[in-house]
């Protein structure tokens, strides 16, 4: 099991500052990175991969410097977003070429197992010219898998992929997960990252923004009311008997969603009194259920904040 750890990493491309003091930790399991386009993910990715050096703090595997370390290398398989591919080989050769480059003992076997594993050995002599873009996805992503490395950084690897593709790529992403692999990736598809990744980390202008499951980012804005639609079997009785409660901040009756919009800006209190108002006015509470717990919601909360 690996884990790479950012302190306090920056770097900057002469005057612009691409990301700026950043301090994570990612360990065993799937995790997400979130953030708008030009947030850092993909200098933050970079970094980590040993592609590039941080300006200032430290990115380490296991307690070493990943830049310029050859041994860090050998652990780390890096699907960067930019295709960076050479078209006039075939996929088989592509592979090859990095097995080649990690030394392995019999770099064909390795090219031919990886290209299984993201199911394209029926396109591996195939020119990569002629292949679609999630194809050319998932080659970088054979390449990446050949040496066997514990430790996988996808930059945007879902994109230019069909339904198929992505639930093949999800589906084997989890496997690596629950193996005891460290594996991160970026994506702009927040409901894959919702249904994949175990644990997010949040980049917004460079700056590390939040970490952990989304619902408990969501939960710890406390600046922010929790946003909730409930059916009862009388709105407007409930309606009235929450807005004398300190702990409603808004309600406003939802005729589409047949129920009420409630904002909560007390999450504790609210939780402990909608049930014994429910039960003082004679109300049955017919569904309860957050309108803002999705990670795109999060997601919006945090870059606006």
């Amino acid at each position: 099991m690996s884990t790479i750890r950012i302190e306090n990493a920056s770097r900057w491309f002469g005057n612009v500052v691409a990301v700026n003091d950043v301090s994570v930790s990612i360990g065993p399991g799937i995790t997400g990175l979130l953030g708008p386009n030009g947030a850092g993910k993909s200098t933050l990715i970079h970094m980590m991969g040993g592609f590039l050096p941080p300006s200032a703090g430290a990115v380490t595997l296991d307690g070493e410097p990943i830049w310029r370390n050859e041994s860090a290398y050998r652990h780390i398989g890096l699907v960067p977003e930019r295709e960076g591919m050479y078209d006039y080989l075939t996929g088989e050769e592509f592979v090859v070429a990095n097995a080649e480059l990690h030394g392995l003992p019999d770099p064909g076997a390795a090219a031919r197992t990886a290209l299984a594993t993201v199911d394209m050995a029926h396109a591996a002599d195939r020119r990569i010219d002629t292949y679609s873009k999630g194809m050319r996805q998932r080659v970088k992503m054979a390449s990446a898998l050949v040496h066997d490395p514990s430790v996988l950084l996808l930059d945007e690897p879902f994109n230019g992929m069909d339904p198929r593709q992505r639930m093949q790529l999800m589906e084997l992403l989890r496997r690596m997960g629950e193996a005891g692999r460290t594996v991160l990736f970026s994506s702009h598809i927040l409901e894959e990252v919702e249904q994949l990744a175990s644990h997010i980390e949040v980049i917004v202008a460079g700056r590390h923004a939040a970490s952990g499951d989304f619902r408990t980012i969501r939960r710890l804005m406390t600046d922010r009311p929790h946003r909730y639609l409930v059916r009862s079997s009388d709105d407007r009785a409930l309606a009235a008997a929450l807005i004398a409660d300190p702990s409603t901040t808004g309600i406003h009756l939802d005729a589409e969603e047949d129920g009420l919009r409630i904002e909560a800006g007390d999450f504790p209190r609210f939780t402990a009194q909608l049930p014994r108002l429910a039960r003082e006015h004679g109300i049955r509470l017919l569904s309860v259920s957050p309108s803002d717990e999705s990670l795109e919601s999060v997601f919006s909360y945090l870059v606006s904040a």
